[in-house]
């Protein structure tokens, strides 16, 4: 468990402080939000400041990108965010306080003025965290992943099912900084995009924020699990004879052989299996395509090693199920593969599709496979709010760079003015780069997550 967990009771806030952060401090208690639990005590955390971060990301989880999202979906100036993502880069948040609708830190801003930062989230109701934990309690591997400090996305759809959405959406998470400014600003964005690194590590975190500490979760999953347990031991009816003793001698028990354990998992495999050679001395039945056959079966070995693969990987029985490709996706996969000629001419010759539709759709699965295929042909509009979004990154991403290219939109595409060069923005917030090559647009790198990193990959520019 990273950080320490105590129960704190203190001073409201009270502006400027003598030791000159402004705003209070990160012990300063109290939630505009409320929760159900009313007064007393109420459970903290105290986290250590973390070190400078190196490279571009700070979510690695899904719930941490999640909790990225509602902050980038929330606020409403993207150059506030870019600057937020800089203080975190550099190490300017302090230690972290969360508690029950509260997260605080000391944020230092360029000038090395200290301001108290605070970013609320709504508490649980006592009805929403019983619905929660009777959801979780229902599935032994949700408290499993959760004291193996993951949080597998079916609980999430879970607990959304009965009316808890357990991750922050479009503005939930409500800015309060010393600097006052009333939107989020480069503090209170520094703060939350340093909390994501912290979720990536413990999940419990959210929950605490929620309302309720780790000890208090667990204790209540195993009351409830006991409770389950009880209620399926079957009982005899009130007026029958108690049942006649069953079994056998204790020593035929102990001389009986137990159970065979369990077989351990297969080995992982390095490489696919190598298929054999179908071709021989004997002319193939009439209508048999060998070599399409040996294709077939070379790309069956190197499916079933994935998947083996995947299988042996940490965490799989809660992955999700991945949706089945349809004909077309089955077909650009199994040309993206490098078939021999003549396979894949009868591939392009059954698929209904010119010869040039195919070679873009092949083009963008070796980029992102079926999501990046889809990105091809899925022409779109953004709503509102969506779009607002994209054009804040887009603005953004080109604020320390130069003067951004001027873009032309229509729907989910962005085109460079006179360039030649083009960004889709998927469904799910990513960018992908684009180049016009012999009149049509052609995918030229995989997704990135703002437009100038998508527009500067290896190849958009030729």
């Amino acid at each position: 468990m990273s950080g320490a967990e105590y129960v704190h009771d203190g001073p409201g806030r009270d502006g400027a402080r003598a030791d000159g952060v402004r705003g209070g401090g990160p012990g300063d208690p109290g939630s505009r939000r409320g929760g159900a639990d009313g007064g007393g005590a109420r459970p903290e955390r105290t986290l250590t400041a973390l070190p400078p971060a190196r490279g571009r990301g700070f979510a690695r989880t899904w719930w941490g990108q999640a909790w990225l999202k509602a902050l980038e979906d929330t606020a409403l100036d993207g150059g506030q965010l870019r600057r937020g993502r800089g203080h975190a880069r550099q190490g300017a948040v302090g230690a972290v306080c969360v508690r029950p609708g509260r997260i605080t830190a000391v944020v230092r801003d360029r000038d090395r003025t200290p301001y108290r930062s605070d970013v609320l989230l709504r508490e649980f109701t006592g009805a929403e965290w019983d619905r929660l934990l009777e959801v979780v309690a229902d599935r032994s591997g949700h408290i499993a992943a959760l004291l193996d400090r993951d949080m597998p996305p079916q609980l999430a759809d879970d607990a959304a099912a009965v009316g808890v959405e357990l991750l922050p959406g479009t503005g939930d998470l409500e800015p309060e900084c010393g600097c006052e400014a009333w939107d989020h600003c480069p503090h209170t964005a520094a703060l939350c995009y340093q909390l994501a690194r912290l979720l990536d590590k413990d999940p419990f975190l959210l929950l605490l924020m929620r309302g309720r500490a780790e000890r208090e979760v667990l204790d209540e999953l195993q009351a409830r699990s006991t409770a389950r347990a009880a209620r399926h031991v079957p009982r005899a009816a009130e007026d029958a004879p108690p049942p006649a003793p069953e079994g056998v001698p204790a020593r035929e028990a102990f001389a009986a052989p137990g159970p065979p354990p369990l077989p351990a998992p297969p080995p992982a495999v390095a490489a696919p299996g190598r298929p054999p050679a179908l071709t021989g001395g004997t002319d193939p039945a009439g209508g048999l395509d060998v070599t399409a056959l040996e294709f077939l079966a070379a790309d069956a070995a190197v499916r079933a090693q994935r998947l083996l693969a995947e299988a042996l990987a940490p965490g799989h029985a809660a992955s999700p199920v991945p949706a089945a490709l349809t004909v077309w996706q089955d077909t650009v996969r199994l040309t993206a593969a490098g078939p021999p000629a003549p396979v894949a001419a009868r591939l392009a010759a059954a698929c209904g599709r010119d010869r040039t539709d195919l070679a873009r759709a092949v083009r963008a699965w070796q980029h992102g496979g079926a999501a990046a295929l889809t990105v091809l042909e899925d022409e779109w509009t953004p709503d509102p709010e969506a779009l607002a979004r994209a054009r804040l990154r887009l603005a953004a991403a080109w604020e320390d760079d130069g003067p951004a290219p001027r873009l032309r939109a229509a729907g989910n595409r962005w085109t460079v003015v006179g360039a030649g060069l083009q960004v889709r923005y998927g469904r799910d917030g990513r960018w992908w780069p684009y180049r016009k090559e012999r009149g049509r647009w052609w995918p030229t790198g995989p997704a990135a997550a703002d437009p100038a990193a998508a527009l500067a990959m290896p190849g958009a520019d030729g």
